[in-house]
C-alpha cells in the first residue's frame, strides 16, 4: 500500500492576481472579519494585525499570517473571468462627457436620477453622475440588464443606486486606456457618501451571469479603487471583477437588499486596512450558485489515501 496525496478544490471569494511581490496585504486590521471567505494571492500574502478570520488563507508564494488555515506554495489560480470580456459590446460613442471639478464640488457628466427601466444593454458615454437616487428596474433578475459606461466613472455623488426587487444589473466599465479617464464607481460628494446596492443577474442566459461589476481587462489605467470608511457604501450580491486594479479596502461590504449571499472580488493587488468586513459567506459556494456565479477555486492538499 502507498500513501497518495489527494487534492481539494477550495472556493475563494477574494483573489489577487499579481504574480509578483505581495498581492494581498493587511495593515492593522485587528477586527476584520471575512468569516466563510477564503482568500488567495497568486504571489505572496502578508497579514499584519489580523488573519482576517478567513476560512483559508492561500498563497502561491509565502503566506505570512493570512487565514485561520494558512497554506503556502499553492498553484496559481488563473484569471477566472477573463473570457467574459468578449461579451462587451462594441463602443459606439463618438465623444465622452466628463465631470469638471470646481474647488470641492463637481459638475458636468451625464446626469442620472429617478426610476430607470433597463433591458438588454445600455451604453453611456463618459462620466455618469447621480443627481438623485436611481432605482434600476429590469424585466427579471435572471437575465437582468447590462449598463456599459465607456471612458467614464459612476459618481454616486452622495445618492443611492439600487436594483429593485426582482431586478438585476451588471455594470461594465470599458473604453480606452489613458486619456485621464476613470473606469470605476466613485463618490465625489462633499458630504455623506452614496450607496451602491445592486444584485447581479443570476441566470445562465445573462450576458454576464453572476457579475455585478466588470472592468474591461484591456484597461490598465484609471482602474484603481480606494474604498474608505464605507464611502461609498457597498451592498453587492455577485462578482466584482477588477483584474488590473490595485484596491484598498477600509470599510465593509454588505449583501444587497434583494440578492443572494455571494460576494467575489478579483483584483490585481489588494490592501485591507483597519476594520474591513465582508458579509458572511457560505464556504462551499452555495450562495454564489444561487447568484449564478461560478466561483474561482484553488487546488489545496487534501487527506492522504492508501492506494493498494
Amino acid at each position: 500500500a502507498i500513501a497518495q496525496q489527494t487534492t481539494v478544490q477550495q472556493p475563494i471569494c477574494l483573489l489577487a492576481l499579481s504574480t509578483t511581490g505581495t498581492a494581498l496585504r493587511t495593515n492593522g486590521a485587528p477586527n476584520s472579519d471575512f468569516t466563510g471567505c477564503s482568500v488567495m494571492s497568486d504571489s505572496a500574502s502578508t497579514c499584519n494585525g489580523s488573519n482576517l478570520k478567513a476560512n483559508y488563507g492561500l498563497a502561491a508564494g509565502t503566506n505570512n499570517g493570512c487565514g485561520n488555515k494558512q497554506k503556502s506554495n499553492i498553484p496559481v489560480v488563473p484569471d477566472p473571468y477573463l473570457a467574459m470580456a468578449a461579451k462587451i459590446p462594441a463602443n459606439t460613442c463618438g465623444s465622452y462627457q466628463q465631470e469638471t471639478k470646481h474647488g470641492s464640488t463637481y459638475s458636468g457628466g451625464i446626469s442620472w436620477s429617478g426610476s430607470q427601466p433597463l433591458s438588454g444593454t445600455t451604453q453611456m458615454c463618459g462620466d455618469v453622475r447621480l443627481t438623485g437616487n436611481v432605482v434600476i428596474n429590469t424585466p427579471d433578475n435572471t437575465t437582468g440588464a447590462v449598463l456599459v459606461i465607456e471612458n467614464g466613472q459612476l459618481d454616486l455623488n452622495g445618492f443611492t443606486l439600487s436594483t429593485s426587487n426582482g431586478s438585476a444589473v451588471t455594470i461594465v466599465f470599458s473604453g480606452t486606456t489613458g486619456g485621464g479617464y476613470t473606469h470605476a464607481p466613485t463618490d465625489n460628494s462633499t458630504g455623506q457618501g452614496g450607496t451602491l446596492n445592486i444584485q447581479a443577474p443570476s441566470g445562465s442566459s445573462a450576458l454576464f451571469p453572476g457579475m455585478a461589476i466588470y472592468q474591461d481587462p484591456n484597461l490598465t489605467t484609471g482602474v484603481d479603487i480606494t474604498y474608505k470608511g464605507n464611502n461609498p457604501q457597498l451592498l453587492i450580491s455577485g462578482g466584482v471583477y477588477l483584474p488590473h486594479a490595485n484596491v484598498q479596502i477600509s470599510g465593509n461590504v454588505a449583501k444587497s437588499t434583494n440578492g443572494a449571499d455571494c460576494f467575489v472580488m478579483i483584483t490585481n493587488t489588494v490592501l485591507i486596512n483597519g476594520t474591513s468586513n465582508i458579509y458572511q459567506q457560505t464556504p462551499d459556494g452555495s450562495g454564489c450558485k444561487l447568484a449564478g456565479l461560478n466561483m474561482p477555486s484553488a487546488t489545496i492538499p487534501g487527506r492522504a489515501k492508501l492506494v493498494f
